[in-house]
C-alpha cells in the first residue's frame, strides 16, 4: 500500500473509532437506552459523557474499569433498555476462586466470528466443512461463538466437554497425575469425532491441547493431516514464536504449502471478542501480532504506571481494552496481560500488540491451565 493511502486508511479508521465512540458512549448513557449499571454509575461521575465523550481519547475521563463490577449480580442491570426485549445470553471468566465475572450478550458473539470468519482462507478453511471444538465448554462464550463460525461458515460443529475451572484445581493441588489423566480424557474425546466419519476439516484447539492432540495422534501412526484437518484457529498467551515454529515444523509437518496443514493465532476473551493476526510466517521468524475488532474493540498497550499513557512504538506495557458495542460498553479494562505497540497494519491501520504473555507484576503470577 502506498505511503499516502496507507496514512489516509489510518486516519479514516482513527475518524470512524471517534465517532463510534460517541455514539456507544451516547447509547449507554441515554436514558432510553442505557444500560442500569451505566446510568447509575453516570451520577457519580465528575463529567457528563453525553456532553463531555467527543472522541475516544476522552474515555481517558472515567476512571480504570474494575473487574468486581462483573462479579455477582443482579445480571440484568448490564443489560441496555434498548436491548431489553431480546434474548440474553451470559458469559463466565474465571471462577476459579470466588464469584466468577460475567457479562450478557445478544448477538455480539455472532458478529465477532462473522467478522473473523471473513479473514480466513477458503483453500484450507472450505465453506461447508465440519469443525472439531476442543476448547472449553460450560459458562464460556468460546463453545458458542465456536459453533457460530461453522454454521456461518455452512458446517456442523463437533465439540469436547472440558471444565478449565478443573484443570487449573488439578494444577493447583499439584495433582499433575489427575491433570494428565484428564487431559488424555479430552484428547480422546477429540480423536473419537475426528475418526467417527464425520468429514470435520476444521478445528479451533488451545496451544496445549493442539500440541498433545498431535502428539497423541503420533503415538497411534497417524497425524493431524491424516485425519483430515486442514485448517485451524488457536488462541492464548501459550502462542509464542518458539511454540508456533515447533507446532509447523515438527507437529504440523511444515508450512501449510507442504503439510496441507494452516494455522492461524487469535487473542481474544470474552469481552474483546477476537483480535486477529498478521500472518504467521517463517519469513517474520513467526512473530505474532493482533490487532483487536476495531471499532468494537480497542487494544491499548499502555505504561505499567500511567495507564492513561499509550507507550511507543516496540515499547513494552500492559494491555488495556476497550469494549464498545450496544450490548456492552467497558472503557479501560485492564488485562492480565502485557506485549509490545506495533504499528498499524494494512490490514488492520490501527495500533496492534506483540508477544502477548501473562502480566508480570500480577502477585503469584497466572495459571494458565489449557490455554
Amino acid at each position: 500500500m502506498a505511503s499516502d493511502s496507507f496514512d489516509q486508511a489510518v486516519a479514516k479508521a482513527q475518524d470512524e473509532l471517534d465517532a463510534h465512540t460517541v455514539e456507544i458512549v451516547h447509547w449507554h448513557f441515554s436514558e432510553d437506552t442505557g444500560c442500569p449499571f451505566w446510568l447509575e454509575k453516570k451520577r457519580e461521575l465528575s463529567f457528563n459523557p453525553l456532553a463531555d465523550v467527543k472522541c475516544f481519547e476522552d474515555l481517558n475521563k472515567f476512571p480504570d474499569f474494575e473487574d468486581e463490577w462483573l462479579r455477582g449480580g443482579p445480571v440484568r442491570r448490564w443489560v441496555p433498555q434498548g436491548l431489553a426485549d431480546h434474548p440474553v445470553y451470559v458469559f463466565e471468566t474465571g471462577g476459579t476462586t470466588g464469584i466468577p465475572k460475567s457479562r450478557i450478550a445478544i448477538d455480539d458473539f455472532r458478529t465477532d466470528y462473522s467478522l473473523f470468519s471473513d479473514t480466513l482462507p477458503d483453500e484450507y478453511f472450505p465453506p461447508g466443512s465440519n469443525w472439531l471444538m476442543l476448547g472449553p465448554s460450560g459458562p464460556r462464550r468460546l463453545r458458542l461463538a465456536v459453533e457460530h463460525l461453522a454454521q456461518h461458515r455452512g458446517g456442523i460443529c463437533f465439540c469436547i466437554d472440558l471444565d478449565p475451572r478443573w484443570v487449573i484445581k488439578l494444577i493447583k493441588k499439584g495433582w499433575m497425575d489427575h491433570l494428565e489423566a484428564y487431559k488424555q480424557h479430552c484428547i480422546d474425546q477429540a480423536i473419537t469425532i475426528l475418526n467417527a466419519g464425520h468429514d470435520v476439516k476444521c478445528m479451533f484447539g488451545t496451544p496445549k491441547l493442539i500440541e498433545s492432540l498431535c502428539l497423541e495422534l503420533e503415538e497411534r501412526g497417524s497425524s493431524l493431516a491424516e485425519t483430515g484437518i486442514t485448517g485451524i484457529f488457536s488462541g492464548g498467551t501459550e502462542f509464542t514464536p518458539q511454540w508456533t515454529k515447533f507446532c509447523v515444523e515438527e507437529l504440523f509437518g511444515g508450512p501449510p504449502e507442504k503439510s496441507g496443514v494452516y494455522m492461524t493465532p487469535t487473542y481474544g476473551n470474552t469481552l474483546m471478542g477476537l483480535a486477529c493476526s498478521q500472518p504467521v510466517t517463517a519469513e517474520n521468524k513467526y512473530k505474532i501480532t493482533y490487532h483487536s475488532p476495531q471499532p468494537r474493540a480497542v487494544l491499548q498497550v499502555v505504561d505499567f504506571d500511567d495507564t492513561d499513557r499509550v507507550v511507543g512504538y516496540g515499547e513494552t506495557g500492559r494491555s488495556k481494552l476497550t469494549t464498545l458495542t450496544q450490548e456492552f460498553f467497558v472503557p479501560g479494562f485492564l488485562e492480565r496481560d502485557e506485549g509490545e505497540r506495533e504499528k498499524p497494519h494494512q490490514d488492520y491501520p490501527w495500533d496492534g500488540i506483540s508477544g502477548v504473555r501473562p502480566f508480570s507484576r500480577l502477585e503469584g503470577g497466572t495459571t494458565v491451565g489449557v490455554y
